[in-house]
């Protein structure tokens, strides 16, 4: 589940080249995009992309669905199009990319039944890694990176409204995790930090079935003697960073923090760097990984991006 805050205006661009593995995730992208008034065009050869593209701007923004299906497919021709699409100054261009852990699209593939179009007659792994590795490049140049591994249909669309919708600006945007460092970090984290080190709510039978959200929890965490200092140094830190990602200009700031279950600490401190990058105005979302997976909020139907 992903909790928007204090939603900010942006200037929404005039083409958007939406790419990634198959089944991350594109096509429910793409009517996500038709259904905020994008005009679309999905799978049109990579040939006939430049011609479209010289022509006048369009009337109204367009979302171009790309990948290895395209005819004449080559990862070199793509980002030719997209530094051309860089180039042009009469149009506001991005690159979207829909990613996911190869596991969850192994699984997808197994759920649906389909063969990968680059192994068509072999298991789904042998593509994926194969179009995994042909899109390093285009992965690189995205401008929105979006991870569905954890997303349901209905979370992915809420995320491409988030960063799609038309505004008056355009605002770097924030997302806040909390995660339990025995899972491992969230795949595109940008920055992560390690609250293990604060007092663990996990010790206080009172406190240990509630979660960092919860007013108590927080107190109790809030009262080590290290928090304030904690958190004022990497409210400041990350003071610092926004500005800086936006002049370079990232479109998307992912911010972790993670203790031993991640539900309570990391909880804690996500909660209130939120909370506290929202009063500043800036456009924030929270996700709180372990939360999801106890409740089955993510995980439910996430098979079913496609």
């Amino acid at each position: 589940m992903t909790e928007w805050t204090n939603p900010a205006d942006r200037i929404a661009p005039t083409i958007v080249l939406v790419t990634g593995p198959s089944g991350a995730g594109r096509s429910t992208a793409i009517n996500a995009l038709e259904d905020l008034g994008f005009e679309v065009i999905d799978n049109l050869p990579l040939s006939l992309l430049p011609r479209l593209l010289e022509g006048p701007p369009p009337s109204r923004p367009l979302a171009l669905g790309v990948d290895v299906r395209n005819r004449d497919f080559s990862t070199n021709a793509l980002i030719e199009i997209i530094d051309a699409l860089a180039a042009r100054s009469d149009q506001a261009a991005q690159v979207l990319y829909l990613d996911a852990e190869e596991e969850v699209l192994v699984r997808r593939y197994s759920e649906t039944r389909r063969r990968h179009p680059l192994a068509p007659a072999g298991p789904p792994l042998a593509g994926i890694m194969r179009e995994k590795d042909l899109l390093v490049p285009i992965r690189a140049r995205a401008d929105v990176l979006i991870d569905t591994s954890d997303l349901s249909p209905h979370n992915l669309r809420a995320e491409i409204d988030r960063w799609f919708a038309t505004g008056d600006g355009r605002q770097l945007g924030v997302t806040v995790h909390s995660f339990s460092y025995k899972r491992g970090l969230p795949r595109g984290m940008d920055i992560v930090f390690d609250c293990r080190f604060l007092r663990n709510p996990h010790w206080d039978e009172d406190l240990r079935a509630l979660d960092g959200r919860d007013p108590a929890v927080a107190a109790y965490v809030a009262a080590d003697a290290r928090f304030d200092e904690f958190f004022d140094r990497v409210k400041g830190l990350i003071d610092m960073l926004l500005p800086a990602h936006t002049d370079e200009g990232k479109a998307h700031l992912s911010i972790g923090f993670g203790c031993t279950g991640g539900q309570h600490r990391s909880v804690v401190v996500a909660e209130q760097l939120a909370s506290a990058l929202a009063k500043d105005g800036w456009p924030v979302s929270k996700r709180h990984r372990e939360m999801e997976r106890r409740r089955g909020d993510a995980p439910a139907g996430k098979g079913q991006v496609t």
